[in-house]
């Protein structure tokens, strides 16, 4: 096929991230896929774009800019931000005092400690309010953000399989693709391409449970909702020295939910419907088998937060991703044209528009 300036190997969040790079410096790109529409980790999370919590450095800054291009790309995009902001609910002491020492932080910039009960909420101990997120329906947001690509000129391939990638061709089973410079974004397949430098990594795959409930007609969030679970487990407000407090209670409390990954996030789309979860298990060979075990204490978490009566569950599924526990995501040189991207954490959503503009500058930049 005739040469393009950048392939991109792989159509989720982070691949269509470095085509918008691409196209945003005037590059032809290409964009393939195995599967005729995105049906991996893109499509089965939040589709929460968390900034407030990031790790300091790197990753919170990337969480930024990343949201910033999320909102222009959707308005252009025809994309449907659900939900702004997050409330993160606090039910123990411990965690209000986390929450009072992100504030005190550079990250905790036009956040602010609100009252319980102006929201929807149970009785709580404190609450913050963070203005920073955003919130599409990722099931409809990856697809329309792969049509605008194509509207404005990226060229996508899929179903193809791609068998093997060297310096400026990219062989798949309907032919060679040209392309002067070739990024790898394989999302957990640690298997098809560059095997072994992913091996080296040490890199594992992670299993989420996820829920969607529908429930009574009239019931709203402000926003993305968190509670004190994701205090111990975002690293923006774990490394505060006053979460070791709130971690040891937990510990004696809810040791169950710590050792099954458990932190609640919850949002709400236009129908009402909110998305719930999630767990997570750390496996070579995710298993397919949900456990209602688990699926049990996420809702009791749930319903500790939010008044739900009647609410019924109406979808259960599972999602993916490749994890680091020391790291958020990797990028590496197979060669000098090609670069092998993955995020490693639960941040491809929030990460990866930043994370591909880097990629492209740097392959590009002369």
């Amino acid at each position: 096929m005739a040469g393009f300036d950048l392939a991109v190997v792989g159509a989720g969040v982070v691949g269509l991230a470095h085509a918008l790079a691409g196209l945003r410096r005037g590059l032809k790109v290409v964009v393939l896929d195995s599967e005729a529409q995105c049906i991996g980790a893109s499509v089965r999370n939040f589709g929460f774009v968390a900034v407030t919590g990031q790790k300091a450095g790197q990753t919170w800054a990337r969480a930024r800019r990343s949201r910033n291009i999320w909102v222009e790309v959707a308005a252009k995009a025809g994309i449907t931000v659900e939900q702004q902001g997050l409330l993160v609910a606090a039910q123990r002491p411990e965690a209000v005092a986390v929450l009072e020492a992100f504030l005190a932080t550079e990250m905790g910039a036009d956040c602010r400690m609100v009252r319980p009960k102006d929201y929807p909420l149970r009785v709580m101990a404190g609450a913050m309010w963070s203005p920073h997120e955003r919130r599409a329906e990722s099931r409809e947001a990856i697809p329309k953000l792969a049509a605008w690509l194509e509207a404005q000129g990226v060229r996508f391939l899929r179903p193809v399989l791609v068998r093997g990638v060297a310096a400026g061709m990219v062989e798949t089973t309907t032919g060679p693709v040209m392309a002067q410079r070739i990024v790898v974004c394989p999302g957990d397949d640690l298997q098809t391409l560059f095997a072994d430098q992913i091996a080296g990594l040490g890199i594992t795959r992670c299993r989420l449970q996820m829920v969607r409930v529908q429930p009574q007609a009239g019931f709203r969030l402000p926003g993305a909702v968190m509670s004190d679970l994701s205090l111990v487990r975002y690293g923006g407000y774990a490394c505060l020295p006053e979460a070791a407090a709130l971690k040891a209670r937990l510990e004696a409390e809810m040791g169950a939910e710590l050792a099954a990954g458990i932190h609640l996030i919850v949002v709400q789309g236009a129908d009402g419907g909110l998305v719930v979860g999630d767990s997570h298990h750390y496996e070579d060979s995710p298993s397919p088998f949900a456990s209602g075990h688990v699926d049990a204490m996420i809702f009791k978490e749930l319903r500790r937060i939010l008044p739900l009566e009647g609410a019924e569950v109406v979808e259960r599924w599972q999602g993916t991703y490749a994890n680091l526990p020391d790291k958020a995501m990797v990028r590496l040189a197979p060669d000098a044209a090609i670069r092998l991207v993955i995020v490693t954490s639960g941040t491809g959503a929030s990460t990866g528009f930043a994370i591909g503009e880097e990629t492209v500058d740097e392959m590009f930049r002369e």
